[in-house]
């Protein structure tokens, strides 16, 4: 999967859903770049913000996007935007 493709799949998850895709486009490209470099790495898509276990079974869980919605809080941000995801590859609506 190339950037371009990754960046289509991460949209359509934001589909009716109460989050969006970053609109910084400099902050998700580097995601996606770690998100790549840990596939090529690893095997696995794995979110780039997130360390490892080492062991397949915990790696899975870091696959990006990770499990975030499950999350009880979000990030606030300090310069008055939405709240995010851990890494912020995502936003709230």
């Amino acid at each position: 999967m190339n950037k371009e493709e990754l960046l289509k799949v991460w949209k359509k998850f934001t589909e009716n859903n109460n989050f969006i895709l970053n609109p910084d486009q400099e902050h998700v490209a580097t995601i996606i770049d770690g998100v790549l470099l840990n596939e090529k790495k690893f095997g696995l898509k794995l979110c780039p913000c997130r360390l490892r276990d080492g062991t397949r079974e915990k790696d899975l869980e870091l696959i990006c996007p990770c499990n975030f919605k499950t999350h009880s809080t979000w990030l606030k941000p300090h310069s008055g935007r939405k709240p995010m995801c851990w890494c912020g590859l995502f936003e709230k609506r």
